[in-house]
Parts: structure tokens; sequence; C-alpha cells
């Protein structure tokens, strides 16, 4: 071997131990055979003490199975693969040291696997290179949550902090669609506040969105985690029961109207009493959409109305 080509390969030992990324060589028994700077730096394991040691012995926290296929299809096929901190948000476990503290813990990754060939040409190591994608991670991560926070901040109405009109459709939709597949019980309640008109003319609107307020929060506490409730409307409310026949429905409804009855909702040191009357619906199997069953519950409460509020009212269809 010439000077020259001493020179060029002394140059590329250098390159490779101080760029900045992570550059790692195994054999086929998962051995290293290469640890340069960057992988030193951050796993605080020094060279000498990587080379020859089993890769999954120093680094137990990766997936032996996952890692290992990843490779022998390398391997099988001669080809390139590429993971990315999508799929998996790191392969070594490295503290992050991103100036942003306190969001996450540890360096995101993406990793490319090339196969090397021997003289004979025979694939006898891999080479991983270790890319710190922390930056874009993070910053794709926080846009990501805030479109989240917007997703569900154009769901909720803001003053009740349940579904919004829109929203609540679009589940009572997904439900509907749900109970023609499955066939599984569910239904539907529409609740009107009684005399709102009253409320807003004595206490001004700010009473009546205080007891929009109690109403909304009332419901939210009394439902079940799988029940969906929103606010239809002006001093209308929509709840559907998920999984939940009219029999038991019933009891729901009482409950809440009673708790309501009872509710005294506090305003400018004035005390409004409210009372509900509420409309309920069990979706079948003759129903031909949602909006049906919408309509269906939208005339049992106005019977309950026309019977003198403050009541529930079952759908008849001979109402």
């Amino acid at each position: 071997m010439s000077i020259e080509d001493l020179r060029q390969m002394h140059w590329m030992a250098n390159m490779i131990a101080d760029i900045d990324v992570g550059m790692v060589v195994l054999d086929r028994n998962y051995e290293i055979c290469n640890w340069n700077g960057f992988m030193e730096h951050h796993s605080n394991i020094e060279t000498e003490d990587a080379i020859g040691a089993n890769l999954f012995k120093l680094f137990p926290e990766i997936s032996e199975d996952w890692f290992r296929q990843k490779i022998e299809t390398v391997i099988l096929l001669n080809n390139k693969a590429f993971t990315t901190w999508e799929q998996r948000p790191y392969i070594f476990k490295f503290k992050s040291y991103l100036p942003i503290t306190g969001i996450h813990k540890f360096m995101f990754q993406n990793m490319t696997i090339i196969p090397l060939k021997s003289l004979s040409g025979e694939i006898e190591q891999v080479s991983l290179i270790i890319y710190d994608v922390s930056d874009v991670a993070t910053n794709r991560l926080a846009l990501l949550e805030v479109n989240q926070q917007l997703e569900a901040t154009n769901r909720i109405d803001q003053l009740t902090q349940l579904y919004n009109r829109g929203h609540l459709e679009h589940r009572i939709d997904g439900e509907f669609s749900r109970f023609k597949r499955s066939g599984a019980a569910v239904c539907l309640v529409m609740l009107d506040i009684d005399f709102f008109k009253k409320v807003n003319d004595e206490y001004g609107h700010p009473g009546g969105d205080e007891v929009l307020r109690v109403v909304g929060k009332t419901i939210s506490d009394l439902q079940r985690n799988t029940d969906v409730s929103g606010r239809y409307g002006g001093e209308e409310f929509a709840i559907i029961l998920v999984d939940t026949n009219i029999e038991n429905a019933v009891h729901f409804l009482e409950r809440l109207r009673i708790k309501l009855e009872n509710t005294v909702v506090k305003h400018n040191d004035t005390e409004i009493r409210v009372t509900v009357s509420l409309g309920i619906s069990e979706a079948n199997s003759e129903m031909k959409s949602y909006e049906e069953w919408l309509s269906q519950s939208d005339q049992a409460l106005y019977k309950a109305k026309e019977n003198g509020r403050n009541q529930y009212q079952v759908y008849d269809p001979n109402l």
C-alpha cells in the first residue's frame, strides 16, 4: 500500500470519527466492529469498550427481534433499508441536547442500514448510519399538537364545553351507521331548557349563559365515558346513550331531570332555577337515516313540552 493510500485511509478514518452522524459497523454476530465519535459522545461508551461487544448486551433497550429482522432483510436482499422517527422514535436511547428543556428527553433518530461486501463479494457486515432529527421531530410534533388543539376547538361549543352542533350531527350519523352494522342498542335524547326565554329576559344573557354552562356540566357529569353529548342549538342539547336500550335509558333521563330540577344556578348574587324537558328515541331497523332518528327524538321532546314540561317522553309512532 502506497503512502498516498495510507494518507487517504487516515483522512477517511478521521472524517468518519468526527462526522456529525452516528456510524456503527456490525458483523453477522451483531458484534460491533466500528464505533465513531458521535456514538461515543452520545452513549458515553468509549470506542475501545464498544468494539467487539454484542450490540444487544450493550443496548438492551433495542428490540432484538425487530432489529434482527431489519438486518437480515438487508443482507438477504443486498439492499439498503431505512427507519424513521415516526416509525420508532429512537434506535439508541440517547439523551436529547436540544435547548428546549423538558419537552422530549431522548434524541429522535432516523437510521439507514447499508450492507457491506467483503473482498469475496459476501455480505459480512452492515453499517448503521444514525441521524439526529430531534429538531425536525420536535417542530413537527409541536405543529401536530397545535393542529389537534385547533381541531378540538372546532368541535367544541365554547360556552358549554360540549360538542357543537356540527360535530354532534357527525357523531349521531356515525352511531346510527354503527347500529345499522351491529344492531347494538342505542338511544338518542333531545333536551330543552324550559322557559329559557324567560330566563334571558329576567336575568339577561349573562344569566342565561350561566344556566347553559351549568346544564352542560351536569350532563357531562352524569353521562358515561362512552356516551356523547353536545349543544344542538340555543337552549337545546342532544345526548347519545351508547349500548343502551330504552328501558335503561329512561332511568338516566329521570336522574338527569331530577338533578337539574334541584340545581341552583348562582349568578350575580341571585339564584336561578330551571327545569328541562326531554324526548328519547331508540334506533330501530325501520329507520332510513339518522335524520329520521333525530326527528323522532324531537317529536318526543315537543310532546313532553305539550304535556306540561319538566318530564321526559319516549317516542311513540302515535304521537
